[in-house]
């Protein structure tokens, strides 16, 4: 009996670190500072890492947030001398999948963090010289990461030569020999560079045309120096911009965001950032654009959706849009944003015509939601379950205050009196880290409750739920991960991590 409570204790260490490695990237929330954050993460991260570091690896497998990776991947590295030889090389093959996974300027910083921390032993060498080797395209790096790959090269003595990077991202040639060590430590040596990118950054000082071959960010820098207005230098600098950059400028061109020249097409945005855009816009904006928003919402959750698309039967959504779900100054409206991207991607999973939603302020329509008023999740709760779902998922940081706590007790009693059947599933997915509890807020004891940072991940996030409800142990938990790890491992090694 010991060793079977044991073992729940074990899966419920290991859940409170994965809510806190989905949900929490060190900033500050609505209720709660950075530095409060930050020294609750690194005491989860420490504490994991040292009582169970097998499944502390595994959670580079889980849908954990950028942040969190990088320091899993910084502290396995750190803590090298702590792992076993069979420990060792399954790390190594999930770091090696996850950094392709994390965008290049996280790698980059976790460089620089790696040499803070003076590490620099042949086994962290190894992984890193083959993630650069992976890079597409390294002249592009050079002028866009140029700190990094500085750092890279220097403090772990990293090759920089023909067979580094496959020069496919921009569709050039790799640099030649030497080329990359005298751009990066010897500027100003060589007349001219054979990488077109190298020699347009050269150029760039003193040549207006030459800003235009550049990156979106490096050229922004330039067109500042030379004096370029900058609708004019956004107008001509759109065909180089990424899909975020189109974003993030598309506001720009007008109040409507009308300007061919810096429009993205909304229906490829990822569903959590294409919610953000929709609640950044006014309320004026989101009716005159209904048509076009909704329609790439829809379209985001039904790739999100994939094959689980009309499988989940008949679904209740309880979502929260009180005051609290503005987020913080870091991290505006980031919990209202999930639940509207959840709120598409639910009436995706749904069998088709029998999704109910459910906002906390009693709205009904979702593209004009806005953060206000207080959090009355018990009432709407009670609508929910009314609806005879098969499914009732609430996305809220769990706060109930009008009245306080009555969501717990009705979804106890249902629980307890009504359905102890079980013939409707309950799940309640918070966006919202708690620094004091070190874990995400429960609604109630009955209820599985998980952390979710982008509505995309909650199909899985629903799945791994259920080992929060205190009736499964570490082995059960063990095998999750496993299936998860053999899975994440296929995908990178079979080359879909890029």
């Amino acid at each position: 009996m010991t060793e079977t409570y044991a073992d729940l204790i074990a899966a419920e260490d290991v859940l409170l670190f994965v809510n806190a490695a989905v949900t929490s990237t060190g900033q500050r929330e609505f209720r709660s500072q950075a530095y409060q954050q930050r020294l609750s993460l690194d005491f989860l991260h420490e504490y994991v890492r040292v009582n169970y570091r097998t499944v502390y690896a595994a959670s580079l497998a889980l849908d954990i947030n950028d942040h969190n990776a990088a320091r899993v991947v910084e502290q396995l590295l750190r803590t090298a001398g702590e792992a076993s030889g069979e420990q060792r090389r399954t790390e190594g093959r999930l770091i090696a999948a996850r950094l392709a996974r994390l965008p290049p300027q996280r790698v980059y910083r976790l460089f620089r963090a790696l040499r803070a921390a003076k590490v620099g032993n042949r086994r962290t060498r190894a992984i890193l010289r083959d993630w650069l080797a992976a890079r597409p395209d390294l002249g592009h790096d050079a002028v866009k990461y140029r700190a990094g790959l500085k750092t890279a090269a220097r403090h772990f003595h990293l090759p920089l030569t023909t067979t580094t990077g496959t020069g496919t991202a921009t569709g050039t040639a790799p640099p030649a020999a030497g080329e990359l060590g005298d751009f990066l430590f010897k500027p100003g040596v060589r007349p001219r560079y054979e990488h077109p990118l190298l020699d347009a950054y050269r150029r760039a000082h003193y040549e207006q045309g030459a800003v235009y071959e550049l990156p979106f960010t490096v050229a922004e820098g330039f067109a500042a120096r030379h004096g370029v207005a900058r609708e004019a230098f956004v107008e001509r600098i759109a065909p180089r911009m990424t899909r975020l950059e189109r974003l993030r400028t598309q506001r720009e061109a007008g109040a409507d965001g009308a300007g061919a020249a810096v429009r993205t097409d909304l229906s490829v945005m990822p569903l959590t950032r294409l919610a953000l855009y929709a609640l950044s816009l006014t309320t004026d904006e989101r009716v005159r654009r209904r048509a076009e928003l909704t329609g790439a919402l829809r379209s985001a959750a039904r790739r999100a959706a994939g094959p689980y698309a009309g499988t989940w039967g008949r679904v209740a959504a309880v979502l929260d849009d009180s005051y609290s779900a503005s987020g913080s100054g870091v991290k505006r409206r980031r919990p209202l944003a999930v639940a509207l991207g959840g709120h598409f991607l639910l009436e995706a999973l749904a069998a088709p015509g029998t999704y109910g939603a459910w906002w906390t302020s009693g709205r009904t329509d979702p593209l004009l939601v806005r953060p206000y008023g207080p959090t009355p999740l018990g009432m709407r709760v009670i609508d929910a379950l009314e609806y005879a779902p098969e499914r009732l998922v609430v996305v809220s940081d769990g706060w109930d205050n009008a009245p306080p706590g009555l969501a717990g007790e009705v979804l106890r009693v249902w629980r307890t009196r009504l359905d102890r059947e079980r013939r409707t599933s309950v799940v309640h997915l918070n966006p919202v880290y708690e620094a004091d509890g070190f874990d995400v807020r429960r609604l109630a004891a009955s209820v599985p409750t998980a952390g979710i940072r982008d509505a995309e991940d909650l199909p899985a996030l629903v799945e791994i739920a259920q080992f929060a409800e205190g009736r499964t142990g570490l082995a059960e938990l063990q095998a999750y991960l496993d299936r998860r790890i053999e899975s994440f491992l296929r995908t990178y090694e079979r080359g879909g991590a890029t």
